[in-house]
Formats: structure tokens, C-alpha cells, sequence
């Protein structure tokens, strides 16, 4: 069976910022970047797995929210998220923004030029990996056990990937709010057309969901 390399529910605005700049801890997606804006047509869904109250959105939308972990066995993730240290890691006691139960419940590798001894959350375990991007793909592809690798971000993280022609689909949600300044994904959509299949499907939400396929 193929295991594909799938970006999925990558958020950006309508310029193709996916994060702002001068990221910290009290702003995990820097400076530019209100939460609520990219990401807020996931929150309002039924299957937005952090709800605590009945309700949400049925619909197209929802069927992304729910697809999200769909045959997922693996992450990538770049180190900008998750944490915003920089340099060697000062503080071994940091272990992620999303507490003692993070949402992936996969082994995860988090690319970085810093090791540091892997460790478990509840049924997440994280890897540190100083690897090109075919090195680490590799190490996931064996830890998913036949099943998908999602390639979770941040934005140099998916342009690394896609450079070394590793990704095989793509799901971008483009909000409809311009940053003007952050770590840009695109200049448009139509530059990844040359090895990408393309459909476009708007949602009544406002976001416009771009779907990449392999040709």
C-alpha cells in the first residue's frame, strides 16, 4: 500500500501568509496572525476535536475537521511549531503548547538542528530529528505502519518538503483576511500547478478550500 505524504487543514490568508513573524509564547503564530481569523471555520464545526459544548457546524467544513487524522499513522512538524525556543533547548521541561494530552496520538518527529531525547505524552511520542526532509520522511513512513504521514507545518516546514518534491496532496484552506507581512506559502496557488492538480471549493463559511493532487 502507498503511503502518501499529506499536508491537510493548512491554514492561510488570502495573500498565502500562513504565520506572522516574532513568534512567541504568547503569540504561537506571531505577530500579524488573530487565531480566530485563519482558524475559526474549524473551531465552529461539530467534529472540531477541542469542543466542550454541543453543536457546530455540519457541511463541507466538517468533513475536513473530520478527515484531518483520517489514516494518519505519523507527523512531521517543524520545531517553530512546536515551541518557540530557538537555539539549543535551555529548557527541557517545555513539551509542546498542547499540555499532557496533545491531539496527535501518533509518534511525531519535529525537525530541528537541536536534538534532544524523545519523549511520551499520554499516546503521542515526539522525536527530534536533525535530517534532510527524504531522511525524516523515511523514519515516519516506518513508524506509521502502513498507514498515511501528515506533514503538519509550519510554513518553511511545508516549503521544505514541497522543494524536495516529497508532498503527495495537499488540502490549503485560504481565509478571507490579507496579513501583508509573515512566512508566505505562495505568491498564488497557480505556481504548484506544474506538479500539482488543482480544485478549488469554495465553503459558505467564506473559506475557499485548495485541493493538490499529484499528477
Amino acid at each position: 500500500m502507498t503511503q502518501l505524504l499529506r499536508v491537510q487543514n493548512f491554514n492561510v490568508s488570502s495573500d498565502g501568509i500562513g504565520a506572522g513573524e516574532s513568534q512567541s509564547l504568547e503569540r504561537p503564530f506571531g505577530h500579524a496572525v488573530d487565531p480566530a481569523k485563519l482558524f475559526g471555520w474549524a473551531g465552529a464545526t461539530a467534529s472540531w476535536p477541542m469542543r466542550t459544548e454541543p453543536g457546530g457546524s455540519r457541511g463541507l467544513d466538517d468533513c475536513f475537521t473530520r478527515d484531518h487524522t483520517r489514516n494518519i499513522g505519523a507527523e512531521i512538524m517543524g520545531r517553530n511549531k512546536f515551541g518557540p525556543q530557538r537555539g539549543p533547548w535551555n529548557d527541557h521541561e517545555w513539551r509542546g503548547w498542547w499540555g499532557d494530552e496533545p491531539p496527535f496520538r501518533t509518534p511525531v518527529f519535529v525537525l530541528t538542528h537541536h536534538e534532544r531525547p524523545s519523549f511520551t505524552l499520554s499516546d503521542t511520542t515526539f522525536h527530534f530529528v536533525d535530517a534532510d526532509p527524504a531522511t525524516v520522511l523515511e523514519r515516519a513512513r516506518q513508524a506509521a505502519r502502513g498507514k498515511d504521514v501528515r506533514l503538519g507545518g509550519g510554513v518553511s516546514t511545508v516549503r521544505e518538503f514541497l522543494d524536495a518534491d516529497l508532498v503527495d496532496t495537499m488540502h490549503v484552506v485560504v481565509s478571507p483576511v490579507k496579513l501583508g507581512t509573515g512566512l508566505r506559502l505562495w505568491d498564488s496557488p497557480d505556481e504548484l500547478r506544474d506538479r500539482f492538480h488543482l480544485e478549488v471549493v469554495p465553503s459558505p463559511s467564506g473559506v475557499t478550500h485548495h485541493l493538490f493532487w499529484r499528477r
